[in-house]
């Protein structure tokens, strides 16, 4: 990083400047075409939104909420507000109206990118609720022609507006982003919020650029590479790869038509660079086993017989250990016959860099990934440390770790019990300047210039951070043994079957898991197998079901020692949701909401009641609401 771009607007320059129509910054495929903006359009494009929300009352340490899916309007809008000095802060798209009015309101944001009407009306149905809001900037004018509200204006509106901007104050826009600042607030991103409300930690250009440019060393990133952004941008994951690392080292961002597309997408593309959480990870290792299933009875033979080979040729790599003549040869012949084909149709043909990060992978998806040929990494960090501060590196990889500190990264064991296990602390250049307007969160979180994870782990004799869990998740049994659920959790989910699984144990006899069918996957199970039902409820509650799902169980069972076995389970009578306070943005489960919402089926498994009676509220996601009565059945699963 050239210590004169050291802000995201500078970076931006330099490569327009650099690279100007010879080379594609952005692609978005819109109307089933590709469509293709160099980095002089993206420069202008950022240059005259930037004047024209600056004409409209953008001043320096406002704040610009932007809400809306993955687009390049979304981009331009945040390195826009940058330019001024004022803070982009992403929300995600599927928020509820308490969720956005929470962050604006805190905020304090004078002007909103809302991508289209669905958006907007979100932002219109909370009247006075939104003090603040002084325009309502859409991208999208489908079904906005008859919207009347003075603060409505449409994206090219206001990028006209800076034009006429620019010619009353020539060079300003130059004087703006030379001005700015790496130690300024560059980007707020929202944190899971797994206990509550979440907060709004704020970044500077310093913290994101030298974490991008500290991961670079260690896992390198060209000018030449294509990256697709599908996942929601207020995530710093996104933020990080679509954002810093793209203006950084200079590759293409490719934008899909739709979240729905992003497959297909991808295929279309093929990345050098992927990065996604986990539970993306697991949907993609689930579809193959389903497409496998519903394969000719020669593929399937050739996946299944090829697979054990796979796994083979991963625990090597793992272990570090030289293969043999023999086991080349064989991986060879499998990767010729089934890998090959899988990894294309999955897009990864061109892949060079994939991780994941957010949350802990489960192990057999990380082997899993590995057996196909994709070289998967695990990343950890938090959005607090720009969310990076671990990596395995090539060659080093552990599917029970999370690899070793990137360049000009601190970790450390905080209070270490005698088997080595405390809290994960760390400090970088990458660490936040705090929570916005939380000046007490921002106190017990960095303590002496350390991060304070929350986080339990340790390291290995090869130097690898081990995470466990979450400090405050990790569960003791009456009997003293502590247990991850998170763990379990992961192993159970590596099922095509199971999308959502809950562990509980804590002060109790032993393990319960609170289950969620996948309903399209078990749906298509249960056509296949000439068993009739009507909605998800009623799926989950059929014996056929049950019996299919406790097979399922009982494989991870077998993997596990006595004492974390699932000893019962249930399936739930619907799905967690984010909408429901069940899970965070990011599907992180919220774990003390679980326990108390379902706080007395959880006790009826506990004093060993066979069937639970259900009486409850079902919300739908237009507000609507629903009385649904039900019982659920609890399964005793097998000893040993």
């Amino acid at each position: 990083m050239s210590d004169l771009a050291n802000t995201f607007p500078k970076l931006l320059m330099r490569n327009a400047r650099s690279f100007g129509k010879d080379k594609v910054a952005l692609r978005e495929k819109e109307f089933g075409v590709w469509q293709s903006f160099t980095w002089e359009d993206y420069f202008n494009h950022v240059k005259y939104f930037c004047l024209g929300m600056v004409s409209l009352g953008l001043n320096k340490s406002d704040t610009v909420s932007i809400i809306g899916d993955n687009r390049p309007e979304w981009v331009y809008a945040e390195i826009a507000a940058q330019c001024t000095g004022a803070i982009g802060i992403g929300i995600y798209q599927d928020s509820i109206l308490k969720e956005v009015s929470y962050i604006i309101n805190l905020a304090e944001s004078k002007f909103i990118i809302a991508e289209d009407q669905e958006q907007v009306d979100k932002i219109l149905d909370m009247g006075d609720e939104l003090p603040s809001v002084r325009k309502i900037i859409y991208t999208d004018e489908r079904g906005m022609r008859k919207y009347d509200d003075e603060r409505l204006i449409f994206f090219p509106e206001v990028e006209k507006l800076g034009r006429e901007y620019e010619k009353a104050n020539p060079g300003i826009f130059e004087s703006m982003v030379n001005a700015t600042n790496p130690e300024d607030p560059a980007q707020i991103c929202t944190t899971s919020g797994t206990t509550g409300n979440p907060k709004l930690a704020v970044l500077t250009h310093k913290n994101m650029l030298s974490m991008a440019k500290n991961l670079g060393e260690v896992d390198p990133k060209f000018g030449k590479d294509e990256f697709v952004s599908f996942l929601p941008l207020p995530w710093i994951g996104e933020q990080m790869m679509c954002v810093a690392s793209a203006l950084l080292f200079g590759f293409t961002v490719n934008f899909p038509e739709q979240p729905e597309t992003a497959t297909d997408n991808i295929r279309e593309i093929g990345p050098n660079v992927i990065f996604s959480p986990p539970r993306v990870w697991e949907n993609l290792a689930a579809t193959v086993q389903v497409k496998i299933l519903d394969a000719s009875p020669m593929k399937r033979y050739l996946f299944n017989k090829f697979l054990p080979v796979g796994y083979e040729w991963a625990d090597l790599k793992f272990q570090k250990k030289t293969p043999t003549l023999i086991q080349k040869l064989r991986y060879m012949v499998a990767y010729l016959l089934v890998f090959r084909a899988l990894k294309d149709r999955l897009g990864f043909t061109n892949i060079r860099s994939a991780s994941t990060g957010g949350a802990a992978l489960g192990p057999d998806t990380f082997r899993f990934f590995h057996a196909l040929g994709v070289n998967l990494k695990q990343i950890y960090g938090q959005t607090e440390i720009s969310g990076i501060s671990c990596i395995h590196v090539d060659g080093d990889v552990n599917f029970d770790s999370v690899g070793k500190p990137i360049p000009e990264t601190d970790v450390k064991i905080l209070d270490p019990d005698e088997s080595g296990v405390g809290e994960v602390v760390s400090k970088s250049p990458a660490l936040f300047i705090g929570y916005y307007k939380n000046p007490q969160a921002t106190e017990e979180t960095i303590i002496d210039g350390w991060l304070h994870s929350g986080d339990a782990g340790y390291f290995d004799e090869r130097g690898h951070l081990i995470i466990i869990d979450r400090m405050k998740d990790i569960m003791t049994l009456e009997s003293g043994e502590r247990f991850s659920p998170m763990f379990i959790e992961n192993k159970l989910k590596f099922s095509p079957y199971i999308k959502e699984v809950v562990c509980i144990g804590h002060k109790r006899d032993y393990i319960i898991a609170m289950i969620c069918i996948d309903f399209g996957i078990v749906g298509k199970w249960a056509e296949e197998n000439r068993l009739n039902y009507t909605t998800y409820t009623d799926l989950a509650s059929k014996p056929q079901v049950y019996d299919f799902i406790q097979k399922e169980v009982e494989k991870v069972n077998a993997t596990l020692k006595e004492s974390q076995r699932i000893k019962k389970l249930l399936l739930l009578y619907k799905e967690l949701d984010a909408d429901d306070d069940e899970l965070t943005r990011t599907r992180k489960v919220r774990r003390g909401f679980i326990d108390q919402k379902y706080a007395d089926i959880i006790e009826g498994v506990y004093n060993n009641d066979q069937i639970i009676h259900i009486d409850t509220i079902i919300k739908y996601q237009d507000g609507k609401t629903s009385r649904l009565k039900t019982d659920i059945a609890v399964r005793d699963l097998k000893a040993g």
